[in-house]
């Protein structure tokens, strides 16, 4: 991190709509200075400061913006092919990144955690920076040890490109090891049409519903004998994620390495229900 107590802040997909609401964040924060931004659709040679309308240099790719700008910290929300891209153009260069593009492999991320390594520089990989979809993914986990049976439902806009959400996935990770074993299951003698029941993740039902009006929401409804748990989690607008993403940002620039999850940037990692070991 830069000497000045400002940290200063790219955002690489800075023309879409994460990406403006990013920049918007990154202004509104006392700590943060926005420097410029990246965006392969780029036709303009700046972007304006939400906070302050001055012009911020804007480049089509980040290998043209870092040398400019100097950034400390790159806010990726793009593909997980973009996200790879940009830890490749960040961490050389010395810039650190927070990264909320979903679908990176275990490959992916052992690949980003030997560049955060090489160049002393911190990554942060989320699947989902709203701190109450966190929340539930955590507190899911806990509910998992005493339930037999769980389907997990999510609803995105119409234009997310992945199903299940990434967020799903680590609320499903989550419960299947709070439980330590697969739940059991339902499986229907007859399927008058097919897939109805959902993907099968360790005995979870997941199912993904793609339309307009949405954003974001993840429910999780645990069922046992004569009752049924149901937990939900709404992302009302894209804002929801900006306290998580400022979160991570003033934390990467404290640390060198890979770190995957906002549970562990929240230490929710770390807690232990009462009466655990």
């Amino acid at each position: 991190m830069a000497e000045s107590t400002q940290i200063k802040v790219a955002v690489s997909g800075v023309l879409g709509r994460m990406g403006s609401t990013v920049l918007a964040a990154v202004a509104g924060d006392p700590d943060m200075t926005p420097v410029g931004g990246a965006d392969p659709a780029a036709a303009d040679a700046t972007v304006a400061d939400p906070a302050t309308g001055e012009d911020l240099p804007l480049r089509a790719s980040l290998e043209e913006l870092i040398p400019a700008v100097e950034p400390d910290v790159v806010v990726d929300f793009s593909t997980a092919e973009g996200a790879k891209a940009t830890f490749a153009a960040c961490a050389p260069a010395g810039v650190s990144v927070v990264s909320g593009s979903t679908g990176l492999s275990d490959a992916d991320l052992r690949d980003a955690a030997k560049l955060a390594t090489e160049h002393s520089v911190g990554i942060i990989s989320a699947s989902n920076f709203a701190l109450g979809a966190v929340l539930l993914g955590h507190l899911a986990g806990i509910a998992s040890r005493y339930f037999d049976y769980a389907d997990l439902i999510e609803s995105h806009h119409e234009m997310k490109v992945d199903a299940p959400s990434g967020t799903a996935l680590s609320i499903a990770q989550a419960m299947a090891k709070g439980r330590g074993s697969r739940f059991e299951q339902n499986v229907a003698e007859k399927q008058t049409l097919a897939n109805t029941r959902g993907g099968d993740f360790e005995g979870i039902n997941v199912h993904s519903a793609r339309m307009p009006g949405r954003v974001a929401r993840h429910e999780v409804v645990f069922g046992g004998t004569g009752q049924t748990l149901t937990m939900i989690h709404d992302s009302i607008n894209r804002e929801s994620f900006m306290p998580g993403v400022l979160l991570a940002v003033k934390r990467v620039v404290t640390q060198d390495g890979l770190i995957v999850g906002l549970d562990r940037v929240l230490g929710l990692d770390k807690l232990k229900p009462q009466g655990s070991a």
